[in-house]
Order: C-alpha cells, then sequence, then structure tokens
C-alpha cells in the first residue's frame, strides 16, 4: 500500500484505488502524497465528502489537487462512506454513527496517525460522532487533533432535531417504488444543474462540466440511492448543540460569503450569524468567511485552501 507522489501526470491518473474491509463490507479510498517524503508521525489530512446524488470521495479530487500543488506537506486519506462511490452500498438506512465507525475504524487500522478532519457541509454530525467516538476509545482526544467546518449548516438546522417517526415516514416513502423512479429523475443531467445552480453554487459558471459528470457517474449504480435517500429521510437531523461544545479540539469554520440552506429552518441566518453562532459555542473555535456559497472546496478551491493553510500548519507533529 505505498502512496502516490507528484509527477507531471495528472494527479487521479496516477492513484491507485486502495481497499479494506470494515464487518464485511469492502471499502475504498485514495491517499495523496507529496514529493517530499513527510514523517510517520506528522499530521495528516481526512475529508469526510459529502452525501447527496453522484457524490462520493470524488467531490475532494480538485481541493487534492490544489492542496498538493500549493506545496503543503500533509498526507491527505480520502475515503468513500459506505453506500458511495466504490465503496459497498448495503441496502440499509445510514445513520451518522454507523458512518463515523466506519472512519473510526479507517482511523484505527488504516491512517494511524493524527490527523485534521475536514468535513463537507451536513456531514458535520459524522464528524462529531466521530469525536466523539475517539475520545470514548482512547480517552484523550485520539487520532483527531483538529477539524475544519467547510460550510456547515444553519444553526437551526444543526439545533432542531427532527422527530423520529417524521424521519421513517419520510424514509418509508423513499424505499419504495417511488423512491426508485424519483432517484431516476433526480440522477438527470438537467436536474443536477438545475438543483446545483439553485441551492449549492455562488455563480452559474461554475457549476461546470466536470462537476456534472462527476454526479452523473456517481449515480450510475442504483444502490447509492439508499445513502442519498438516508440523508434526505433526516436521520442526521438532530439537536447537536451539547456535541458541539463537547468537541474540545480546535476548529476552524470557514463559512460561504454567500452561504445559504436549503433548509427552510435557516434561510433567514446570514453567513456572518452562522459564522458567530458556531464560534460562540466552539470551545477552541477559529472562523473566517471565504468566497462562494455551500460546495467552497469545489467551486472556490483556491481560496478554501488558502484560507485553512495556516489553521492546519499550526499542528506540529504528534504521536499518540
Amino acid at each position: 500500500m505505498q502512496p502516490q507522489s507528484l509527477s507531471s501526470m495528472p494527479i487521479e491518473e496516477r492513484l491507485e484505488t486502495q481497499f479494506y474491509v470494515w464487518k464485511q463490507y469492502r471499502c475504498a479510498y485514495d491517499i495523496y502524497s507529496p514529493d517530499s517524503e513527510t514523517s510517520a508521525d506528522a499530521i495528516s489530512l481526512l475529508l469526510i465528502h459529502p452525501i447527496g446524488v453522484g457524490l462520493s470521495r470524488h467531490f475532494w479530487h480538485r481541493f487534492c489537487r490544489q492542496w498538493l500543488q500549493s506545496g503543503h506537506l500533509q498526507q491527505i486519506y480520502n475515503p468513500d462512506l459506505l453506500g458511495c462511490g466504490e465503496s459497498d452500498m448495503p441496502h440499509i438506512a445510514y445513520k451518522p454513527e454507523d458512518w463515523a465507525e466506519q472512519l473510526h475504524y479507517f482511523l484505527e487500522t488504516v491512517v494511524q496517525k493524527p490527523t485534521v478532519l475536514i468535513v463537507q457541509g451536513a456531514l458535520l454530525p459524522v464528524a462529531l460522532a466521530l469525536v466523539h467516538r475517539q475520545a470514548e476509545a482512547a480517552k484523550t482526544t485520539g487520532w483527531v487533533q483538529g477539524l475544519v467546518l467547510a460550510g456547515p449548516p444553519a444553526w437551526a438546522v444543526m439545533t432542531q432535531g427532527t422527530p423520529v417517526w417524521r424521519q421513517q415516514v419520510v424514509w418509508n416513502l423513499l424505499n419504495s417504488p417511488f423512491g426508485r423512479g424519483f432517484y431516476r429523475y433526480a440522477r438527470r443531467r438537467q436536474f443536477l444543474q438545475s438543483f446545483s445552480t439553485r441551492e449549492l453554487f455562488a455563480e452559474v459558471k461554475d457549476v461546470d462540466a466536470g462537476w456534472l459528470d462527476m454526479l452523473e457517474a456517481g449515480a450510475t449504480n442504483p444502490a447509492s440511492r439508499h445513502a442519498v435517500f438516508s440523508f434526505l429521510a433526516g436521520f442526521w437531523r438532530q439537536d447537536y448543540e451539547v456535541a458541539i461544545a463537547a468537541v474540545h479540539q480546535p476548529t476552524l469554520v470557514v463559512v460561504g460569503e454567500q452561504a445559504s440552506s436549503i433548509s427552510r429552518r435557516g434561510q433567514a441566518e446570514t453567513p456572518e450569524q452562522r459564522l458567530t453562532n458556531y464560534l460562540e459555542h466552539l470551545s477552541e473555535g477559529h472562523g473566517l468567511k471565504s468566497r462562494g456559497r455551500n460546495v467552497l472546496p469545489y467551486e472556490s478551491t483556491a481560496e478554501f485552501v488558502a484560507a485553512i493553510a495556516n489553521f492546519v500548519s499550526s499542528f506540529n507533529p504528534k504521536s499518540r
């Protein structure tokens, strides 16, 4: 399992997808490494991709390329969550705790070094559950030394749970012939472009062919709908105020200058209010705004890399 280094070839063309088995499931990941050798106990990056039609670890490829081309020396671990990308896609209802358990195993058996988590958007509950699980297992902060929250949800969305019965009703509806038909509709290029323009990107021009091609390819396997439907059912919708306050690691919150919320609960919140709300509840929180809207690592890659570089470099190599 040798990580790849930079060369004149495009990075993605030289990546050999790695696999590990968690429980009975085969799970995929990539390792991005700089040209220069890094210390065995140097801080690394662990990426948590968003959940949505066609989304997987490929969401992060632009970020990984930009990070290494900018001369940063951290090794990057980029896994597919179960139900996404090249990982197995069992027909189950996925909850944040399931993905956190998968990533905990990944940290303990594959990464095995101090890490900064970078989590996109509404997958924040997975990061929170992972931090909690690491702390329980190690009675310390575990491998996770810091977090970067890229475009986290509106504060109201993160602190107002959805009743379990409602989550189950939505799941049952989607987990039916209606759901299969809906997914076929939702993975059409026209729908993906319209949704991305309306809800995710600040500039229409940034909803480019690369983005749409990625989503179409990622949604080809109809079994990918189970993770998406779990997200739409709202199994992640809980009150996380206490969990956020319990994060003791340094945490950088990056909010888009044009950040918005898909949920009605968060539509009245300004980017400034969102940033303030998170920083008021994080014990070691830092925050800034960056160009873009809701998918900053993809739509404003260079700016996002520059925005988090100093924070990541502030972590000295540590051993467990």
